[in-house]
């Protein structure tokens, strides 16, 4: 069976209730992993068919974490993966633009292919204090994080990717 690795990171809850929900879509299609960024490494990413990489947007960039994930992982896996799928999602207080093209540019480094459009999830967290606190993503927002989960792992199966 193949194998589908979900990496997130997130501080506030909002990445990982997007991360879970594409996990629960892609669980019901293949072998799914969700694994935080901060426990992720290179051999996680060697044993995989697929990604989904979900981080939050801070300070108009992708989460240090996430950043520290992709630091640690990319010359191990380089020449590695070429080819193989991926997605990504990230959850933004107003924008996300950026924190995806960085994830774009690094996927597009390790040769990884672009199966899905990109989710960015906007919080409108504008505020210290709304920044800081525990983000709670809709509904209609959750659904789309599954459906991205369910085509990635119902996309690994069929071998469409």
């Amino acid at each position: 069976m193949v194998k589908l690795l979900i990496v997130y990171h997130s501080k506030t809850g909002g990445t990982q209730a997007m991360a879970e929900a594409a996990a629960d879509g892609a669980r019901a299609e293949t072998e799914t992993v969700l694994i935080r960024a901060d426990e992720a490494g290179p051999d996680d990413l060697l044993n995989a068919d697929g990604y989904i990489f979900a981080a939050p947007e801070n300070l108009a960039a992708i989460a240090g974490i996430m950043k520290d994930f992709y630091d640690r992982c990319y010359y191990p896996v380089l020449g590695k993966i070429e080819g193989r799928p991926y997605a990504q999602m990230v959850c933004a207080g107003s924008d996300g633009e950026n924190a995806m093209r960085q994830t774009a540019r690094i996927a597009t480094g390790w040769r990884l292919k672009a199966v899905q459009e990109p989710i960015i999830i906007c919080t409108h967290a504008q505020t210290p204090e709304e920044i800081l606190a525990d983000k709670t993503i809709r509904e209609d927002d959750l659904a789309k994080c599954r459906a991205l989960g369910q085509a990635m792992g119902a996309g690994l199966a069929m071998g469409v990717f």
